[in-house]
């Protein structure tokens, strides 16, 4: 029987030793298929089963030899097998195995990363059904525009999980393929039936076409996709980052009992969590362009792209398994102070109704312009003045001449920029 491993950790799917555990399933999977299709001897195979195994020093002790992993791998197999392990790799060139083995660590991979965007998305749910009717000021340019809903940005953040659950899934389908083609790809010494059964024994799909190698455009679509994962972390923590500075205030971070903010100024809390997410986010985006890279090699094969996925794949995988933790616990814990909200909401006086008094003026029977240039006029005035907007356009007799005081007054509500959440959160599935 093939030995089977519980799905490891992050960590430990990248170690040297899941990785030469991942080549020894790929061998055995692959003689599993040969003794099926009568090309090794059950004797030979039961061996082969009973024995196979490796040492990760030794392996490195015959490599510093040998110069070539696969080979110094094999030769160690070996020696725990015997004589039948003249059938392990046969027909089989190195990137049958390493490609194939990189397919189950990536799926490995996936699915952890998977469980932290399913957790990530749950927690945003919570929070945004917490703040639903919590009012805050909407912001465009970074500047107040209209009031909004503080649960409307979960919401969002919710939704844009949502959609990278999807691409994950086809990521991981894109990138869990095995080849056992041989050394360009036309199967001359292994029939395609061998890689049909290898690959189902490891829960992968055969390729349709390799090389010497699966092409490389899968695994930057895995990449890629990882990338974009980052890209969502990157805008909830800038938006934290904004709303912690001490003129907005609307939330911050947790601040942990003994905790320290600042080595010389002890009444820091500073968004560490936030700032740090936006660095590797960066990192994730590097790591995307050298995946693109990848993608073209010289004829059937060459080996530019496999130094590089030594470092980007277990480095691509681990950073995003540990944003996406980071940032679960930084939303779950989040500080939100809504009586600041509402300070914000007003800061401007009511400037923030100006749309709604724009459009009142227009149903009156004003042209758009005429309206536009009434409000603007009296809203331009508002900072210098340091009047309330509604007082100003009281005492403006073209605008009270088109509509009456209680129409006026009744605009400057919040009410409105709550009333159709319900139909957002719906059409999000957040209900």
């Amino acid at each position: 029987m093939i030995k089977r491993y519980s799905l490891p950790a992050m960590e430990r799917i990248w170690s040297a030793q899941n990785r030469l555990e991942c080549w020894l399933e790929v061998e055995l999977a692959a003689c599993r298929a040969m003794y099926e299709l009568g090309i090794i001897p059950s004797n030979d195979w039961e061996q082969i089963s009973a024995r196979a195994d490796f040492n990760l020093d030794r392996v490195e002790e015959i490599e510093a030899v040998t110069k070539h992993d696969v080979i110094a791998f094999l030769t160690n197999v070996a020696e725990y097998v015997g004589a039948p392990s003249r059938w392990i790799h046969y027909g089989m060139t190195s990137s049958d195995v390493l490609d194939t083995a990189t397919a189950m660590q990536l799926k490995q991979s996936g699915e952890l990363i998977l469980t932290e965007l399913y957790r990530l998305a749950e927690t945003l749910k919570l929070r945004a059904r917490e703040h639903k009717k919590t009012l805050c000021m909407g912001r465009s340019h970074g500047i107040h525009a209209e009031p909004t809903s503080f649960g409307l940005k979960f919401a969002l953040w919710f939704d844009e999980t949502q959609r990278n659950i999807k691409r994950l899934n086809d990521a991981i389908d894109a990138v869990a393929v095995g080849q056992f083609s041989g050394a360009v790809g036309n199967y001359a010494h292994l029939p395609p039936e061998v890689e049909l059964l290898a690959c189902k024994y490891l829960d992968l799909e055969p390729d349709n076409i390799s090389t010497q190698v699966i092409q490389r455009d899968r695994h930057a679509q895995f990449v890629t996709t990882l990338a974009l994962i980052g890209t969502l972390l990157e805008k909830i923590a800038l938006e934290i980052r904004h709303l912690q500075r001490t003129e907005v205030g609307e939330a911050e971070e947790n601040f942990s009992k003994g905790q320290k903010g600042s080595s010389a100024m002890p009444h820091k809390r500073n968004p560490i969590i936030s700032e740090q997410l936006c660095g590797l986010a960066r990192v994730l985006r590097c790591n995307c362009q050298a995946s693109l890279e990848n993608n073209a090699l010289w004829h059937e094969r060459d080996i530019s792209h496999s130094s590089v996925e030594r470092i980007i794949l277990p480095d691509t995988c681990i950073l995003t398994h540990y944003m996406l933790d980071r940032a679960t616990v930084l939303i779950e814990n989040l500080v939100v102070y809504p009586q600041r909200m509402m300070q914000n909401v007003e800061l401007t006086r009511g400037l923030v109704f100006s749309q709604a008094l724009l459009l009142l003026l227009t149903n009156s029977g004003l042209s758009r312009e005429q309206s536009y240039a009434l409000v603007q006029e009296s809203a331009m005035r508002c900072p210098g003045e340091a009047r309330p907007f509604l007082e100003i356009i009281l005492a403006n007799p073209e605008i009270t001449s088109a509509l009456d005081e209680a129409e006026i007054r009744d605009i400057f509500t919040a009410d409105r920029y709550l009333r159709n959440i319900d139909h957002i959160y719906s059409r999000c599935g957040i209900g």
